[in-house]
């Protein structure tokens, strides 16, 4: 094994990743002769960490469609899932649509992350599809073991998660995006070119109708599966006991994971698909690095009723209303309230664009058929094209959110279609929008510094306790300021 100043790459990975050290806040840059070889080969290498309904029908599919990407490592806690990653990748390469057999190289198949990162030098990039509780420890340890990052939505679990990766980020140079992939669909741009352009007037309302998922579940508790190491796949959150409701099902992958409904590990539908609806808002009102100023919210939970026994415990109907800096009131509801989509209404008239019913898998909750298309307006004049000299937002038509990042990749840049920083500060909107629905007041959020204004309790819900030995805490490596 090669050595990197004067130790084994082994050696430095654990020595970075495995041991212990202070609190992260921000590291100095790392020189790219430790971070390993930044520029990939005629092939981009692809590790996938969590193999899931997610990672096999989307990211994976996705990202492999490129011909120049191969899978050569795989992980997931449930061994049971992830020992199948070779017969996946066999097929898929073989598949009418791909027709790559070349391609296909012996999937090496993990349980712990960290031994993959440590042991596979070659790995140019990573996905991570895991649930939302295990996104912070796999990006940081990632980007500082030099590997570029595709990571699904949400960003982060809690806001201060989010600052604490997006610091690592930036400074390793790690090319990023997220799995924000509305960003990348021609109609969902277009509307955010018209309402940019002023084709609404004076931008003064945006109209947000998500889904959201219902309660139930069954608590267990349950013997932990044989291959599933359940203590890695709590990570940093509290120990519950077992049950394949708070987790995901033990037959198959394609049935929609309990763990969305579980507040320890998601925070419902308002990050769920909240995570796309707010940054397509952001992107059309130009506020993309910043949030709202006001924000207060109401929502039903499962828990308010004393007789409820279940163990889904996420929010149900809701309303959200935030006012942003300049001058925009942006309100989200569930579908009985607003379809589900986003609307720009301003004082010329309004734009309203969704996916209609389109899905990433089939277990996802009806997204409602709009039988007008997924682009539509109060005149349909207000659609007409723009002008050559219209201002244009990034993106190539017809390019994927996947091949994106992989251009980017090759390309060596961190303007991907939805970077780091874009993606904590659409999840930022959506996590005070929770922590709103728990305070029965309005909140005042201070973008710049990410605190609300004169209010402790909630200030306290920016972070969540992490469990001893999964703290951000213990990661080497990071250096305390």
């Amino acid at each position: 094994m090669k050595k990197k100043n004067g130790i084994t790459r082994r050696e430095y990975l654990k020595q970075s990743i495995l041991g212990s050290a202070g609190l992260f806040m921000a590291p100095s840059i790392i020189p790219s002769s430790v971070m390993g070889k930044r520029a990939p080969s005629k092939n981009i290498n692809i590790a996938q960490i969590g193999w899931g309904r997610i990672a096999i029908g989307h990211d994976l599919p996705g990202v492999l469609s490129d011909p120049g990407t191969r899978l050569v490592a795989a992980c997931d806690v449930d061994r049971n899932r992830v020992e199948k990653a070779n017969e996946w990748a066999k097929n898929f390469y073989n598949s009418e649509d791909i027709q790559r057999p070349e391609d296909y190289v012996e999937v090496k198949t993990y349980q712990d992350y960290r031994e993959m990162l440590a042991e596979e030098s070659d790995i140019d990039a990573v996905i991570i599809s895991t649930p939302d509780h295990a996104h912070l420890l796999p990006t940081i340890e990632a980007a500082l073991a030099g590997k570029d990052i595709y990571l699904q939505k949400p960003h982060s679990l809690t806001v201060e998660e989010g600052r604490l990766m997006n610091d690592i980020l930036h400074r390793t140079g790690t090319v990023f995006q997220i799995g924000s992939q509305q960003r990348s669909n021609d109609t969902f741009r277009r509307a955010c070119e018209l309402v940019r352009n002023g084709r609404v007037g004076n931008l003064h309302t945006i109209e947000i109708g998500l889904p959201y998922d219902p309660p139930g579940g069954n608590p267990g508790p349950q013997e932990v599966p044989e291959g599933l190491d359940y203590d890695a796949w709590l990570g940093t959150t509290p120990y519950l006991p077992y049950s394949e409701d708070r987790v995901h099902t033990k037959a198959g992958i394609e049935g929609r994971p309990g763990w969305l409904r579980c507040e320890n590990y998601s925070a419902g539908m308002i990050t769920g698909w909240g995570a796309h609806h707010l940054d397509i808002a952001h992107w059309g009102m130009g506020t993309e690095y910043t949030g709202p100023v006001e924000i207060e919210a109401e929502a039903v939970f499962p828990t308010d009723d004393p007789d409820y026994d279940g163990l889904w415990d996420v929010h149900g109907d809701f309303r959200v209303e935030a006012k942003y800096k300049n001058g925009v009131t942006m309100v989200v509801s569930d579908p009985e309230v607003f379809p589900n989509g986003i609307r720009f209404k301003g004082d010329e008239g309004w734009i309203f664009v969704t996916r209609g019913g389109g899905a990433v898998t089939a277990s996802d909750p009806g997204t409602g058929s709009v039988e007008e298309g997924p682009l539509q307006a109060s005149d349909a004049s207000l659609l007409s094209e723009l002008g050559s000299d219209a201002m244009r937002l990034y993106g190539e038509s017809g390019e994927s959110h996947h091949h994106n990042w992989l251009r980017c990749i090759r390309n060596r840049t961190t303007a991907t279609s939805t970077p780091a920083e874009v993606s904590h500060r659409s999840t930022t909107a959506c996590l005070i929008s929770h922590i709103a629905m728990k305070l029965p007041r309005k909140l005042y959020w201070d973008p710049i510094n990410e605190r609300f204004k004169n209010d402790d309790e909630a200030n306290a819900m920016l972070s969540r306790p992490q469990r001893h030995p999964y703290k951000a805490s213990q990661i080497p490596g990071l250096v305390r300021r």
